[in-house]
């Protein structure tokens, strides 16, 4: 099973259902599970922290962000790693310092950005004049927004489409829809497409990215899509279900077939 966060576990410190509990009974029956998220403001050791801080236990490996995957892009065009002008948080400078990648604003291989909650008009300048010299585009993912316990929040994506507006370029996209966040997520806990259950709350990036690695998908009603969206979309998920102790609970008298 692999699992988004946020709007599936969470509203930023709020947990959804007895998450404990939940993940006890996958590890009672071996279930092999991991996290894939869009959200790069946290560290995988950051995401390992506040899991278990809800009775998730769980190693720093199996949490993936958009954050590592985007480095595992540019490590394969820059595996020396060079200076990146970075728009982001800590989870993504973090990504970037560990793989030889280090912050500056002039003759840079490229601008690398994701959600940055103290963006700024002069953030945005500089980043769109570097993106006019023709620098490589990375960017984390294009979520425009983003569910908290007040409401739905502009996300990584509102930014990203400031500067793709601003400069003219478009980026290269990490997180997902793109399926290799699930791929890597896949290879370390030694799983395969065919018996692996993607979980998210968007229609648009856990659900699409989930069919694009030929996964199993289950939509769950607790963050950004809801039943109502199902019908504007070509593509549906496998399953849909209300929250995810109803999902667990499911499966569990399913015994565990999908």
């Amino acid at each position: 099973m692999l699992f988004d966060m946020d709007g599936v576990l969470w509203r930023d410190q709020t947990p959804i259902g007895d998450l404990g509990k939940i993940f006890q009974n996958l590890q009672l029956h071996n279930i092999k599970f991991a996290f894939a998220t869009n959200n790069s403001t946290k560290s995988p050791s950051e995401y390992q922290d506040k899991l278990n801080k809800f009775g998730i236990s769980v190693k720093e490996e199996q949490i993936i962000t958009s954050a590592t995957t985007l480095v595992e892009l540019l490590k394969e065009k820059y595996p020396d790693g060079g200076p990146v002008h970075i728009l982001g948080e800590n989870g993504l400078r973090e990504a970037l310092q560990q793989n030889g990648f280090h912050h500056s604003d002039r003759n840079v291989l490229a601008v690398v950005g994701g959600l940055d909650r103290r963006i700024n008009y002069e953030k945005l300048k500089i980043a769109t004049l570097l993106l006019q010299q023709e620098v490589d585009f990375y960017y984390t993912n294009a979520d425009t927004t983003f569910p908290t316990p007040e409401g739905i929040i502009p996300g990584a994506g509102s930014i990203l489409r400031a500067l793709e507006v601003g400069s003219g370029r478009n980026a290269i996209l990490a997180g997902k829809p793109k399926p290799k966040m699930f791929e890597i997520a896949m290879k370390i806990i030694n799983a395969s497409a065919e018996s692996t259950l993607v979980i998210g709350d968007r229609l648009d990036t856990d659900i699409l990215g989930g069919l694009e690695a030929k996964c199993f998908t289950a939509l769950v009603l607790t963050g950004i899509s809801t039943s109502e969206d199902l019908k504007n979309f070509a593509y549906q998920p496998h399953f849909v279900f209300e929250n995810l102790s109803t999902l667990v609970n499911n499966l569990f008298h399913n015994n565990w077939d999908i």
